[in-house]
C-alpha cells in the first residue's frame, strides 16, 4: 500500500509540473503572443539570427514542443522558409536544454511566494499583459514545487523491491530505455517535464547513469514527436520531420558511447545530480553546432522528399486552415487571416473580370464572376467555423486575441458582400443590359473604369489596413470615399447631359425612343452605385482602426485594442 501511495504522490507531482508548464506557456502566448509571433515571421536570411530566435521564443514559451508547433504552422502557410525554420528548432532545442538547466537548480523556496504573488497579480489585474505575467508566475512556482515534491517522492524508491528488476531492464537495454522515453515525453508534451523526472530517479540513484543517459536521449527524440503527429499536409510535415531526423542521428551517434559520455561528464562535473541536465544541454549544443551549416540542403532534401501539394481543384476548398493549429490562438488567427487574403484575392480577380464584361462585352467572363462568388462564399464559411472551433479549443479571453478574431469575421463579411454585389447585382445587370443591345458609352465607360481602378487601389490599402492596422492607412481609405462622391456626381452630371442633348435634337419625340434613353442612362447610374456600395464595403476596413481606444502602458499589446462591437460598428458605416 505504501508502494501504490508513493506512485500516486509522483503521479502528482508530475501532472503538478505538467501543468505549471503550460499555464507558463499559456500565459507567454496570450501576453505576448504577438511579439512571438513577429520574431518568428521575420524569416531571417542569417542561420545565427534564426537560431536565437527559435532560443529567445523557446525560453519565454518553456517548451520547444510549442515552439515547433508555431514554426511548423509558419513554415506550411509560407511565412517562414524551411532553412530558417530548421534553425529555429535547433535554437529551441538549445533553448529547452538551457531551461532544464535553471529549473534543475535548488529553488524549491521560490515556488511558494512565486505563486502568491502570481495569483495576487492575477486576480487584482484587470486584464491584458499583466494578467498573464501573473499567470507565468503562478506556472512557475507551480513547475519549481512540483520538482521539489519529485525528488522527495523518488528518494524511497531506490530501495523498493519491485522497482529494481525494471530500472535494472532499462539500465541494461539502452534502446528499451531510449523507447520508453520517447514515448513518454510525446504523451506529456513537455521534454522539460520528463528530462526533470530522470533527473530526479538518478539524483536519488533510482537509475544508473548510463540508464539516465539513454532515457534522456529518448526524452529528445520524443519532443520532436507531437508536431510531427499533428502534421496535416506535405508542406506541415518537413519542419519536424527535419527535426526528428536531426535529432535521430544524435540518438544512434551518442547511444554507443553512453559509457564514455558519463564518465567524461563526471570528470567535468563531479556533482552527479547534474549528469543529467549536463548531459541535455551538451547533447542538443552539439547537434546545433554540427546540423546549423547544413540546413539548406538538409531543407532542399525534405523539399524533394515532401514536394508542394497540387493546388485544391476547387478554389472554395480552404488551405490554410490547419487544425492542427488550433491549440495556439495566435497561429490559428494566422492561419484564418492568411486564409482571407485569399478570398481577397478572388475578389481582385472578379473586379477585373467584371470590367472586361462591361467594356468588352466578354459574356465568358460572367461565369467566371459567379463561380468565383461560389468559392468566396464558400471559403468564408470554412473562416467562420474555423474560427468557432478556436474559441472551442482555447477560450479568446485575450483583448487582442479577441479583437483580431472579430476583425477577421467582419473582414470575411465584408468581401462576402462584394462579392455578392459583384455576382448577383453588377454582373446581372450588365447582362441583361447587353443582351438587350446597350451599352456604355465612351464617356461612360470611362467613368465605370476609373472606378475600377480606384477600387482595385482600395482593395490592396484595406488589406494592409488588415494586416497591419495602421492609422494613417486607415485614414487614407476612408478619404478614398470622396473619389466614389466625385465619380457618382459626374455620372450624374453625364446623364442629364445625355438626356438634355437627346431633348435638343429632337430625338426624344416618340416615347420609346424617350424610354430607350432613360434605360441607357440608367446603365451607367446602376453601376456606379454598385460599385461605390463595393467601396463602402471595403472602407469599413478602416474602421474598427480608427475608432478603437488607446490602450495603456500595461495592456495586452502596445497596438490598441480594437472594441468589441466592431462588426456592428462597420455595418453602420457601410449603410452610410
Amino acid at each position: 500500500m505504501n508502494g501504490t501511495l508513493i506512485l500516486v504522490e509522483l503521479a502528482g507531482h508530475v501532472g503538478l509540473l505538467l501543468w505549471g508548464t503550460h499555464m507558463v506557456g499559456t500565459g507567454v502566448q496570450r501576453g505576448f503572443g504577438v511579439v512571438l509571433q513577429r520574431w518568428l515571421r521575420r524569416n531571417p536570411d542569417s542561420r545565427i539570427e534564426s537560431f536565437l530566435t527559435g532560443l529567445g521564443v523557446t525560453t519565454l514559451l518553456q517548451s520547444s514542443t510549442a515552439t515547433g508547433l508555431l514554426a511548423t504552422s509558419f513554415t506550411a502557410t509560407g511565412v517562414i522558409a524551411l532553412a530558417p525554420a530548421l534553425a529555429v528548432m535547433l535554437g529551441a532545442n538549445v533553448g529547452t536544454a538551457l531551461l532544464t538547466q535553471l529549473l534543475s537548480t535548488n529553488t524549491a523556496l521560490v515556488g511558494p511566494p512565486l505563486v502568491l504573488v502570481g495569483v495576487l497579480a492575477f486576480r487584482w489585474a484587470a486584464a491584458g499583459r499583466a494578467k498573464n505575467v501573473g499567470r507565468i508566475g503562478i506556472g512557475v512556482g507551480l513547475m519549481l514545487m512540483a520538482l521539489a515534491g519529485l525528488v522527495h517522492t523518488v528518494a524511497p524508491l531506490e530501495n523498493a523491491p519491485l522497482l529494481r528488476p525494471v530500472i535494472g531492464a532499462l539500465s541494461g537495454d539502452p534502446v528499451l530505455a531510449v523507447v520508453i522515453a520517447a514515448l513518454l515525453t510525446w504523451a506529456c508534451h513537455s521534454s522539460i517535464a520528463i528530462v526533470l523526472l530522470i533527473g530526479s530517479f538518478e539524483a536519488t540513484h533510482v537509475v544508473g547513469p548510463n540508464g539516465a543517459l539513454a532515457l534522456v536521449l529518448g526524452a529528445n527524440l520524443g519532443g520532436a514527436l507531437p508536431a510531427l503527429v499533428n502534421a496535416s499536409n506535405r508542406m506541415a510535415l518537413r519542419l519536424p520531420l527535419g527535426n526528428l531526423m536531426v535529432r535521430a542521428t544524435g540518438v544512434v551517434l551518442a547511444l554507443p558511447l553512453l559509457p564514455e559520455i558519463a564518465h567524461a561528464l563526471a570528470r567535468m562535473d563531479p556533482n552527479t545530480a547534474r549528469l543529467v541536465v549536463n548531459f541535455h544541454l551538451l547533447f542538443n549544443t552539439t547537434l546545433a553546432l554540427v546540423f546549423l551549416a547544413p540546413v539548406g540542403p538538409l531543407a532542399r532534401l525534405l523539399t524533394r522528399w515532401l514536394p508542394d501539394p497540387p493546388l485544391p481543384a476547387d478554389p472554395g476548398r480552404p488551405v490554410h486552415l490547419d487544425s492542427a493549429a488550433l491549440d495556439s490562438a495566435t497561429v490559428a488567427l494566422a492561419n484564418a487571416s492568411r486564409e482571407t487574403l485569399r478570398m481577397a484575392d478572388m475578389i481582385d480577380v472578379m473586379l477585373r473580370d467584371t470590367l472586361e464584361l462591361t467594356s468588352r462585352e466578354t459574356l465568358g467572363r460572367a461565369d467566371a464572376v459567379a463561380a468565383a462568388a461560389r468559392s468566396v462564399d464558400q471559403l468564408g464559411e470554412a473562416i467562420r467555423r474555423y474560427l468557432a472551433d478556436v474559441g472551442d479549443e482555447q477560450a479568446l479571453d485575450n483583448q487582442r486575441e479577441g479583437a483580431r478574431a472579430q476583425d477577421i469575421l467582419s473582414a470575411v463579411i465584408n468581401l462576402e458582400h462584394v462579392a455578392d454585389i459583384l455576382a448577383n447585382s453588377f454582373v446581372e445587370f450588365s447582362l441583361r443590359s447587353l443582351k438587350r443591345g446597350k451599352r456604355l458609352s465612351a464617356e461612360e465607360s470611362d467613368i465605370v473604369a476609373a472606378m475600377h481602378a480606384e477600387l482595385i487601389d482600395s482593395l490592396r490599402l484595406a488589406l494592409a489596413v488588415f494586416l497591419q492596422a495602421e492609422p494613417h492607412d486607415a485614414k487614407r481609405l476612408v478619404a478614398s470615399k470622396a473619389n466614389f462622391r466625385g465619380f457618382e456626381a459626374a455620372a450624374m452630371t453625364l446623364s442629364v447631359r445625355s438626356l438634355r442633348t437627346a431633348a435638343a435634337s429632337n430625338r426624344l419625340v416618340e416615347s420609346e425612343t424617350a424610354e430607350r434613353v432613360a434605360e441607357e442612362s440608367g446603365l451607367l447610374l446602376r453601376s456606379v452605385r454598385d460599385l461605390r456600395r463595393i467601396h463602402s464595403h471595403l472602407a469599413s476596413f478602416a474602421y474598427p482602426v480608427l475608432h478603437r481606444p488607446r490602450v495603456r502602458a500595461d495592456a495586452d499589446e502596445t497596438l490598441p485594442v480594437r472594441p468589441a462591437g466592431v462588426p456592428t460598428t462597420a455595418q453602420k458605416h457601410t449603410a452610410a
